[in-house]
């Protein structure tokens, strides 16, 4: 434990799942961590079990897929804590649906978070460690469908893919800055519910 002592790490759909599991662990290792979820329900909740296993939080409810909310996030996170080195993103959504049948409005729910929010997250974060000459991490959560594809999730396996070919982008470009873009992609493991 304490491999994080001292760090700053931002996660995104911290409200459950691998977010929730990532937070805490985070903070397990020594990291102070913002959670950030739509939820401000969910929010709370991961806050208030990271403070009661001893550990330091700041939830703040976000819409990722709303890049005025996260300018505001991302400065709340380094006004309180006096920066950032650590992004995890995670907020995606995604539903089963037959791709003929999906309408516009449906697509454009699981792109905005998936997809833009993720892009907004990391040039926030990637703008400030740029400008302050700060070395940072950002750790993208995909899906096996970037490698295997998978019926009735299009839109969601397309936004993953477009995610992985921007940590791959990035990494050349921001990896000589001390920029680190990594992403993996956990598969399919029981949850509650």
């Amino acid at each position: 434990m304490g491999r994080l002592n001292g760090k700053v790490a931002i996660v995104t759909g911290a409200g459950r799942g691998i977010g929730r599991a990532t937070a805490k662990l985070f903070a397990a290792e020594g990291a102070k961590v913002a959670v950030l979820s739509l939820t401000p329900a969910n929010v709370e909740a991961v806050v208030a079990d990271i403070e009661a296993d001893g550990g330091t939080a700041l939830g703040i409810a976000t819409d990722v897929s709303d890049a005025d909310q996260i300018k505001a996030a991302i400065e709340q996170v380094a006004a309180t804590w006096g920066g950032i080195d650590i992004l995890v993103n995670n907020a995606a959504a995604t539903f089963i649906a037959q791709s003929e049948h999906l309408s516009f409005r449906a697509a454009d729910a699981i792109l905005a978070p998936t997809l833009h929010g993720t892009m907004y997250c990391t040039l926030a974060a990637g703008r400030r460690w740029i400008e302050g000459k700060h070395k940072g991490v950002v750790l993208s959560i995909l899906s096996t469908s970037t490698i295997t594809g998978r019926a009735f999730t299009v839109p969601s396996s397309m936004a993953k893919t477009a995610v992985l070919a921007m940590t791959r982008s990035l990494a050349v470009e921001w990896g000589p800055k001390g920029i680190r873009t990594v992403a993996i992609a956990p598969g399919a493991f029981p949850t509650a519910g």
